[in-house]
This record gives structure tokens, sequence and C-alpha cells, in this order.
């Protein structure tokens, strides 16, 4: 497991009183999933490894267990689910106490805002990184807000152009919130107000309409309306096919060992890189990362990032087939094709392709030419390989 520098705690303890519909609020179903799957489904999606920290209710720790590693698949080595208490504090507090010592910041979400994208988990995690303040999620205000006596009689009007309606998942510096949650001494209601109550600063960034708070039967009515299939034209049930492409090349470095196609090579010149310089398997996770419109490796697991110093190709290819899947696609297959004057791969093909066929949950073919001594390859200086990948939308 990589060690993630993110940790997501998701409140899943409510009682749903409001909701009326006798059970807690995260395990009501929505259009054939819980509410809690469907928050846990853009977590899951979040363009980096996240802990993820569910807080149930204390009576349902076990059905909200199964219902989270069904939806973390093969990331459930990042989930923890712990008991929720009393109040939301209480709840928020019981998830911070199992943070990893490898978290920098956390993100605080409510299971109830369901609908809520990964993309505005990524927004909150660099609005984070890059101010160390914590970091609000707001929608502006579009009523005209009136401030109203015991009577219920109008007193003034509020200037709506400095209000803001706050959303979740609201983030903060890991140590700066963890010593406001165990010094506060009221309640309040939003983490984001906990924060700020201790001195510490939280800025806003833009929120998303599809975050709304599930309360009552009306919202997740509309919640419904977001994601009913019969609104959809017959053809959006037709799987979409996507292609992505990948490029890597690497020169050898005779220091190192080779690892290519996820594989050792002993005996053999190695490649130079950050990581372990497997360029066979880093061209498949730019296939399928282009694929799936999710950019590239160097944007996802980049130089700057220590994690991945000397990290081998499997560790790359399983992270990118996370957020492939995670983000609605199944792999059809991949195809790579190698450049180079050596290592000869026709002795080892079968087992480079079994080993990431294996990984990647997919049929992988791969294939090897010379360039006839013409360029960077033909030279002898080190290896190109160029990966295809088919990718189909589900769900």
């Amino acid at each position: 497991m990589l060690e993630p520098r993110t940790a997501v705690i998701v409140v899943a303890a409510g009682s749903g009183t409001r909701l009326g519909l006798g059970m807690p609020k995260a395990l009501v179903q929505l259009a054939g999933q819980t509410l809690l799957e469907r928050a846990l489904g853009s977590v899951f999606a979040m363009s980096e490894p996240a802990q993820v920290v569910v807080v149930a209710p204390a009576d349902n720790v076990e059905q909200a267990e199964a219902l989270a590693r069904s939806v973390a698949g093969v990331a459930s080595e990042y989930l923890n689910v712990v008991a929720g208490g009393a109040t939301r504090q209480e709840s928020v507090r019981a998830g911070l106490g199992v943070l990893l010592d490898s978290v920098d910041e956390v993100l605080v979400h409510d299971a109830a805002r369901a609908l809520t994208p990964a993309s505005l988990f990524d927004s909150v995690v660099a609005a984070v990184r890059e101010s160390a303040s914590g970091v609000l999620p707001v929608l502006p205000i579009a009523d005209t807000i009136k401030e109203v006596d015991d009577a219920r009689a109008v007193v003034g009007t509020l200037d709506r152009s400095r209000l803001a309606a706050a959303q979740t998942p609201q983030g903060f510096p890991r140590a700066e919130l963890v010593s406001a949650y165990f010094a506060a001494a009221e309640e309040h209601t939003d983490d984001a107000s906990l924060f700020a109550a201790a001195g510490h600063p939280v800025i806003t960034v833009d929120g998303d309409q599809r975050a709304f708070k599930v309360t009552t039967v009306w919202d997740l009515r509309r919640a419904e309306s977001y994601i009913d299939d019969s609104a959809q034209p017959a053809a959006a049930s037709v799987p979409v096919l996507r292609t992505g492409i990948g490029v890597d090349v690497h020169a050898f470095d005779d220091d190192s060992p080779l690892w290519l196609g996820g594989i050792y090579w002993p005996g053999q010149p190695g490649l130079a890189g950050h990581s372990d310089g497997d360029a066979l398997s880093h061209a498949v996770c730019d296939a399928l990362l282009s694929a799936a419109g999710l950019g590239d490796i160097g944007g996802r697991f980049g130089t700057a990032d220590d994690r991945f110093a000397g990290a081998h190709g499997d560790v790359f290819i399983a992270e990118t087939v996370t957020l492939v899947t995670g983000s609605g696609f199944a792999i059809s297959n991949v195809a790579v094709q190698i450049i180079a004057n050596r290592p000869k791969l026709a002795s080892r093909r079968t087992e480079i392709e079994q080993r990431l066929s294996q990984l990647i949950g997919a049929p992988v073919s791969v294939s090897a030419t010379t360039s006839d001594g013409l360029g960077f390859a033909g030279r002898g200086e080190g290896v190109t390989a160029i990966a295809t990948a088919l990718v189909q939308s589900v769900g």
C-alpha cells in the first residue's frame, strides 16, 4: 500500500430522523445503492490515493463495512470503518483517531452529500496544500435573505453578495485540525466553524450543485432525478468505448537492475528513472489514463512525489487501474510494442503478458521490434515503449 498524504473522513453515523424512513440516513437506498455507497464511489475516484475512514452508526458498523468494501474493491487496503458517537463532532473525532502517520491533510465529508463529484474532492485537496488553511466549498446565495425576529417579523435584508452556502468535503491541515478538535469545548455546526474558532484561517473554493445534502424525502427524490436512468435516452445505456495511447522512453543505466514489463531481468543493464525505469509498464499506465480521460502518469505520479522513488511498475499499474475503474470504466484490453535492440523479449514474452494481464484484469499483448539501427533505440541507448488501451463505460 502506498502511504497516502490525504485522508477522507466520511461521516455516516447520522440517525436520519428528519428523513423519516426508520433507518440511519447513510443506509437509505438511492436508485439501487445506499447513500454511503454513492458517496464512497466519488471518494475512491479521486485522482490520488487517500486513506478513507467511514464513521458508521455504532449498531451498523458491520453492515457499513461490507458496503464500503464492496465499493473500495481492490483499494480496500486504504479503508477503515469505525463507530461514530452521539454527535457529529464525536464521530469526526473518532475518525481522526485512526489516521495514518503519513497523512498531512484531512477532508471531512457528509455521506448525505452522496452525489458530490470526485473533482470537488481534488479541488479541496489542492487548495489545502497550496494555502495551508482550512478550505470550504461554497455556493453563492441566489435568494434574497431576510433577517427576522422572534415574532417572525422581517427586521432587515442581508447583503447576499457576502453570503455563501457551505458544503462538504471540507479540508484542513491534519495537525491543526486534530488539535482544534481535541480542544473544542462546544458543538459547532461544521468543521470549518470549529477550525476557525480555534484561530485558524479558512478560505473558500467553488462548490458544486450536485453536492447538496439529502435531509428530507424531497431531497432524496431530487437526488434520484440526477441519476434516473429512465429520464435518459435509450442510447445512454450503450457502453461507450474509448481508446488511449501511451509512450515512454528510458535510457540504459549500467548501475541499475533491469525491470521491464513488471518482471526482473538479471544480468541486463537497467533503465534510468525516478522509479525503476520500467518503460513498458509506464507506457501502459499512460495508455489507460489517456483512454479514461485522466491525464498522464507524470501528472498523477510525478517525480516530485517521494513515495514513488524507486517504485516498481506494478505499483503504478495497480494505482492506475484503481483510478480508471473508479472513474466508471472497465478495461477491455491493452497492447504494447517495445522498440529496442535489447533485451530480447521473445523468451519472456508470455511471462510478461501473464504478469500484466493479472495486474490489469484484462488481456495484454506484447510485441517487440528494432529500428534497424536508427535513432535512440537503434543505437542501443535505451528502450521505447508504445501502448494502446481500450476501455468501456460501465453502469
